[in-house]
């Protein structure tokens, strides 16, 4: 990887945006997106910024439901806790887990609902994630991209276990069979990092569904994002999962590590965010500023 300046606590500021699409052939979108970038002022700035996506699934629009839930409830709880991030982060993933359980046994037709969850939080020059599923994150450092999450699937557990080649679960079916899902059991084991990976600044974080990973490969995500602006980069990324056949949904985030302004270190550097949501409708996208 390319070696930059590492960010030390309280030099950098994160830009980003995110967009969610409906996809080519899909009639809703089941994603929900959240980027929080809390005003330096604000209560929540000392628990540093968060971005999430979330693939829903399960029933007549109860994907929605649940992708939706999942980003309401951990982005709530991670900002009422005053504790470290992988604290919260695992105390929202369950509160997440609970409240998507629990609306699933009382409403019908919202039985057996889930969502992939994967969130990041930047704070203090480091990065920590938490995952459930196999929607992604990526770090772009220069112009070579490195997946930070696992992927919780069948295939993926088995090329990790030396079962099968990573060329044999490519052509083999099932590659979508999903392990764990935030809602669709009582009780999950969500993937929450003790130890945040330090970043510098020109690094940019990259969070999808597998609407976009399924289609768009590293070298791609590596080519687009340097040297672009995130909302930009967004657009491109989308563009090329639907000109390579869009068949689910698509949703992307990209973050960028950035040096505050010269002698400026205020409230509108930290609210250079942008959030987009292209393409048919229904998209959704929450944003909390």
């Amino acid at each position: 990887m390319a070696t930059g300046r590492e960010a030390p606590d309280d030099a950098f500021r994160v830009v980003g945006a995110m967009q969610t699409d409906v996809g080519r052939v899909r009639s809703h979108n089941e994603d929900s997106v959240a980027f929080v970038a809390p005003a330096v002022d604000a209560p929540e700035a000392r628990s540093g910024y968060l971005a999430i996506v979330a693939d829903g699934m399960g029933g007549h629009a109860a994907g929605e439901v649940a992708s939706a839930l999942a980003t309401e409830v951990v982005r709530r709880v991670f900002y009422s806790l005053d504790v470290d991030p992988p604290r919260a982060l695992k105390a929202a993933f369950e509160a997440a887990n609970r409240a998507i359980f629990e609306q699933s046994a009382r409403q019908p037709e919202c039985k057996g609902m889930g969502t992939t969850c994967t969130a990041v939080v930047i704070r203090s020059g480091r990065l920590w994630l938490g995952h459930v599923g196999d929607s992604r994150a990526y770090l772009i450092r220069g112009h070579e991209a490195t997946q930070l999450s696992d992927d919780q699937t069948l295939h993926a557990q088995l090329v990790r276990g030396g079962v099968m080649t990573q060329e044999e679960a490519e052509r083999s079916p099932g590659g979508n069979v999903i392990l764990q899902a935030v809602g669709t059991r009582k009780e999950i084991a969500p993937t929450i990092w003790s130890e945040g990976l330090p970043l510098e600044i020109g690094d940019a974080i990259v969070l999808c569904s597998d609407g976009l990973s399924n289609l768009v490969s590293e070298a791609e995500l590596a080519a687009v994002v340097p040297d672009r602006a995130p909302q930009e980069s967004c657009r491109l990324l989308v563009e090329a999962a639907l000109a390579a056949g869009g068949h689910d949904n698509i949703s992307v985030g990209v973050f960028q590590i950035v040096a505050p302004p010269s002698g400026v270190r205020d409230q509108a550097a930290t609210q250079k965010i942008s959030v987009l949501a292209d393409g048919a409708p229904p998209t959704r996208v929450v944003v909390v500023r």
